[in-house]
C-alpha cells in the first residue's frame, strides 16, 4: 500500500491558532500534550514559533495505553534532548498533581516572579489535554471523549490561587508531511476517520502489529493463517467477527472498523507505534541518546 501525506485541518483550529498567539503574553508556560503511544508523529512542529522561547512541559498522555517499556525508552530519549517530561497516567495521580509544581519552577528557572503562574495547555487533538485539566482541576471542566476535535474554544481554569490553565482546542498542522507519522495519528485516533479509508489505516495497523506485536494479534482475533499477508489477516478478522456481505465475501471496511476500534481501547493491550529509532530513520535526524530502541516483541515480549 503506498502511503500519502495527510491533510486535516479544519477551520476552527486555525482559528484556535490565531486565539492562541493573541494571548501569548499572559503564558508562563506551555504544557504540550503528546500522546504516548505515538511521541514523535504527536509533536506538532508549529508548536515551536508559539512557543517561542518561554519554557515548555512535555506531558505525555495516554500512557496507561502505551508499551510500558517504551515510554521509559522515550521518556529517556526526552530527558536527554534536556526536555521536562511528565507520563501521565491515569492511575496514578501524583504524577499529574506534580504538574503545577513543575511548571512553577520552570518560570522561576528563567527569572519569572509572577505569584500566579499561567500555563497554556496545547497539543494535537486527542491526546487527552482535557482529561489533563479535568484531573488538575478535580472537577469536570472540559469535555472529554475518544475522538479528536471534542474541545472547540479556549476556555480558563483556575486550579488553585497560584496556577491557572488556559485550555485550547487541538491543533493539527495542515500537512504531515510524513506520511508514516499521519497514518500512526489515524490509528490512534488524532484524525477523523473520513480523513482516511478505515481500511488502508487497518492495514497500515496490521503491518506494524505483525512485526512488533504478533502474539496479541493473533491470540485477539485467534488467527489461523499467521502467515498471511495484511489483507488476508484483516479478511480473517472480518470472517472471525461476522463481517460478511452477501455471497460470504468480507465486509472489509467493518472489519477494519472493529480492528480500529480495538486498538483504540487498547483491547490488544499497550501498544506504542514508534520508537526513537524510527524516528530517526523517518526524519535523518541523528538520536542524541544513542540508545538502542528496538520494535518492542520481536519474539520476546507481549
Amino acid at each position: 500500500m503506498e502511503l500519502r501525506p495527510i491533510q486535516w485541518y479544519p477551520g476552527h483550529m486555525h482559528k484556535a491558532s490565531k486565539e492562541a498567539r493573541a494571548v501569548y503574553k499572559k503564558v508562563d508556560v506551555f504544557i504540550e500534550m503528546l500522546d504516548a503511544r505515538v511521541p514523535f508523529s504527536s509533536a506538532n512542529p508549529m508548536l515551536a514559533a508559539l512557543c517561542g522561547e518561554k519554557p515548555r512541559l512535555k506531558v505525555f498522555g495516554k500512557s496507561d495505553l502505551a508499551d510500558p517499556e517504551l515510554n521509559a525508552i522515550w521518556q529517556r530519549q526526552y530527558e536527554s534532548e534536556n526536555s521536562a517530561v511528565v507520563f501521565a497516567d491515569a492511575r496514578k495521580p501524583g504524577h499529574i498533581a506534580a504538574i503545577p509544581t513543575m511548571c512553577r519552577r520552570l518560570y522561576a528557572a528563567r527569572g519569572g516572579n509572577r505569584n500566579a503562574v499561567t500555563a497554556m495547555v496545547v497539543g494535537i487533538p486527542n491526546a487527552g489535554k482535557s482529561t489533563l485539566i479535568n484531573s488538575l482541576a478535580g472537577r469536570t471542566v472540559a469535555r472529554t471523549g475518544n475522538e479528536p476535535a471534542v474541545t472547540r474554544q479556549q476556555q480558563t481554569i483556575e486550579i488553585n490561587r497560584g496556577f491557572r490553565l488556559l485550555d485550547t482546542p487541538g491543533l493539527m498542522w495542515p500537512k504531515v508531511e510524513n506520511p508514516c507519522s499521519g497514518y500512526r495519528l489515524a490509528v490512534t485516533g488524532a484524525i477523523r476517520d473520513t480523513a482516511l479509508s478505515h481500511t488502508d489505516v487497518a492495514i497500515f495497523a496490521i503491518a506494524y502489529l505483525r512485526q512488533a506485536y504478533r502474539k496479541r494479534l493473533h491470540e485477539r482475533y485467534h488467527l489461523e493463517s499467521p502467515d498471511s499477508d495484511e489483507t488476508g489477516v484483516l479478511g480473517q478478522i472480518g470472517r472471525k467477527r461476522g463481517c460478511l456481505v452477501k455471497g460470504g465475501e468480507v465486509d472489509r471496511d467493518r472489519a477494519a472498523k472493529i480492528l480500529i476500534a480495538d486498538i483504540r481501547a487498547g483491547r490488544l493491550g499497550r501498544i506504542t507505534w514508534e520508537t526513537p529509532g524510527m524516528r530517526e530513520r523517518e526524519t535523518g535526524e541523528p538520536d542524541p541518546a544513542h540508545e538502542e530502541s528496538p520494535v518492542p516483541e520481536n519474539g520476546k515480549s507481549s
